[in-house]
């Protein structure tokens, strides 16, 4: 099981990846939402802000956040460090449910060119 700590430099290394991103993926990420990951098995949440390409101002509240960010992804921590490991696919960890995305349907639309 993934610690906090490993979750956290996951995250670090996720908005390090979009700061050089390209084409349709800079231009995903070039929203200015808020952002959450839920980790299940740590019942852990890492709060920030997506802006500029980058995942900013990341805090860690325990359990579920006190407010609903406009971006909420769900997964365990493990999902997470070989998500951005890239050693499983987000597309497959989202169909079988093992990681949750939820947004405005206008952000899933800029948002599906990650997928």
């Amino acid at each position: 099981m993934a610690t906090i700590e490993e979750c956290r430099s996951a995250l670090d290394q996720l908005s390090e990846n979009l700061t050089r991103a390209n084409g349709d993926i800079r231009s995903a990420t070039s929203l200015d939402r808020s952002l959450s990951c839920h980790i299940t098995d740590l019942d852990t949440t890492f709060v920030g802000r997506l802006t500029d390409g980058r995942i900013h101002d990341v805090t860690t509240v325990p359990g579920a956040p006190a407010e609903k960010a406009q971006i909420r992804l769900t997964m365990a921590g493990d999902d997470l460090v070989a998500l951005v490991g890239g050693e499983l696919s987000f597309a497959k960890a989202w169909g079988s449910g093992r990681v949750k995305l939820e947004a405005g349907l206008r952000d899933l639309l800029r948002l599906r060119s990650l997928l």
